[in-house]
């Protein structure tokens, strides 16, 4: 009969929409969460293997909990994200301001080497920094790895604040300075707060990255100093216990939680757009 059968993305047809593209979109998604979905599932297992399902308990957290190494190290993690995180949205705030007023010859080839971290292999960076730091004679652990990381998380600013700065009414801080305002006053009462969201964005997305590295970090920590990730990292080689699944779930949970705080700062940049009106009203 003419008709019968499903109707696949036909629009209208009121059978199943089950196209190629979603599909596709489905697989992809379920290879991406399908394995987060797993640790975080066995992170609950009464048993110490990881590959056998003894039973929901929380045992290996409190086993966790109990870790101090572990704990060290997270602090070491944490500290270390939030210094990198800061420098970087200094830098980068500062870097973007600049490149936006400043009519260079070669802008474009400075701006491409700007972002060049990002595109680079993590373990090519890690070798760089290791030559680099061993080259100076600079000690490593704490020091280094804040250098490292900042470099890394750098460009992650840079790119938001720029794109932030190229929607910008150039007549405001025109007007501004016809009123008597300084570069720096200018900078502060203008700019800055129009930018806001995109330094906020960068600054949860370095601390992010920073938190969650390990290539970089094994070439340039120290011995008496560890992360997190690479406390996990080094842990592995003995087995893995549902206590690296807890605390990798943990970790995931914390990525996810600032992705989203992100997500919703980034969202709220377009109230800097009646911000800008009314400053132009003042004005």
């Amino acid at each position: 009969m003419r008709g019968a059968g499903p109707k696949f993305g036909l629009p209208g047809s009121g059978g199943p929409k089950f196209g190629p593209a979603k599909i596709y979109i489905s697989a992809v998604l379920a290879l991406m969460y399908v394995p987060i979905l797993l640790v975080i599932v066995y992170s609950f297992n009464r048993s110490r293997q990881s590959s056998q399902w003894g039973g929901f308990s929380l045992y290996w957290y409190g086993e966790l909990f109990r870790d101090r190494a572990l704990f060290e190290a997270l602090l070491n993690s944490l500290i270390l994200g939030v210094l990198s995180s800061f420098c970087a949205a200094v830098i980068g705030v500062l870097a973007a301001s600049g490149m936006a007023r400043a009519k260079l010859p070669g802008a474009k080839g400075v701006e491409a080497l700007a972002v060049l971290p990002i595109i680079t292999p993590e373990v090519v960076m890690g070798m760089v920094s290791l030559a680099f730091f061993a080259f100076l004679s600079i000690p490593f652990g704490m020091l280094t790895l804040l250098l490292a990381h900042t470099s890394m998380c750098i460009p992650y600013v840079f790119l938001l604040v720029k794109a932030r700065l190229a929607g910008i009414d150039k007549s405001l801080l025109e007007a501004a300075r016809d009123l008597g305002a300084g570069e720096w006053r200018a900078f502060r009462d203008i700019t800055l707060p129009l930018v806001m969201p995109a330094v906020v964005s960068g600054l949860l997305i370095s601390f992010a990255m920073s938190f969650d590295d390990v290539i970089v970090s094994v070439f340039v920590t120290g011995v008496n100093t560890n992360t997190l990730p690479v406390r996990i990292y080094t842990s592995l080689k003995v087995g893995v216990t549902p206590k690296i699944n807890a605390m990798c779930t943990l970790l995931f949970a914390l990525t996810a939680l600032l992705s989203l705080c992100s997500a919703i700062i980034s969202g709220y940049g377009g109230r800097s757009k009646n911000a800008e009106k009314k400053i132009e009203g003042e004005i």
